[in-house]
């Protein structure tokens, strides 16, 4: 992600990502591919998050996962890997392109029978889908993410976790940041409401650009 060494000591992440397990060799070619096909290759999770995300389905057991926001498929290829037995992860993409891209990895990887890739605007997919999700990451366009959240608090399992991708935003969402763009303000505000939700439980972890976790109160 763009802008993260001004947030974590690059030296510190570079650090943290040689220390989590090294990615499978389908990864690491999503991985290439990415770096060499996309200028927004900072929108890919990488090696540190990809484990995280991979532990976080493994440690719930998670059979049920659905992601907003596939890009080119390297989560939830990543996350395949925790899955619990008969899990399956529906991913949930609006670019043609990011869509194809990413079937083209997911096959490559030979997890089309776990993964699901649906194209097409976000909401819309999610009323045609029932849950309930043991595991729900959004990591798709920041100003969407609220309604992304609301829509799916409802589909969560009982011990379900929703998992939201950069909620730093580079620092955009600090008290004195003076370059707070939409989707910094629209994360900003998000946080403010997650902390304060009576309907939730939540942390905001240092993670890359900042990873949320959050669960249904008891």
């Amino acid at each position: 992600m763009h802008g993260m060494a001004s947030l974590i000591d690059p030296e510190v992440l570079a650090y943290a990502e040689a220390h989590s397990t090294v990615p499978s060799a389908h990864l690491a070619a999503v991985d290439e591919s990415t770096r060499a096909d996309f200028g927004s290759w900072g929108m890919m999770v990488g090696r540190q998050e990809g484990r995280f995300l991979e532990l976080l389905v493994f440690a719930t057991n998670a059979t049920s996962v659905l992601e907003i926001g596939t890009f080119t498929g390297y989560s939830s290829i990543a996350m395949a890997a925790g899955l619990g037995d008969g899990g399956s992860i529906i991913s949930l993409e609006v670019d043609p392109h990011h869509a194809t891209v990413s079937r083209g990895n997911i096959a490559a990887a030979g997890l089309e029978s776990l993964i699901s890739v649906i194209e097409g605007p976000a909401l819309a997919s999610l009323e045609q889908l029932q849950g309930p999700f043991d595991l729900v990451f959004i990591d798709a366009d920041k100003v969407g993410y609220d309604a992304y959240f609301e829509a799916v608090l409802p589909k969560l399992a009982p011990r379900g976790l929703i998992v939201l991708d950069n909620t730093l935003q580079a620092g955009g969402v600090l008290d004195s940041a003076t370059d707070r763009h939409e989707s910094a303000q629209a994360i900003r505000t998000l946080n403010e409401k997650l902390v304060n939700d009576p309907r939730v439980v939540c942390v905001l972890t240092t993670i890359r650009d900042g990873v949320t976790l959050v669960r249904r109160a008891a």
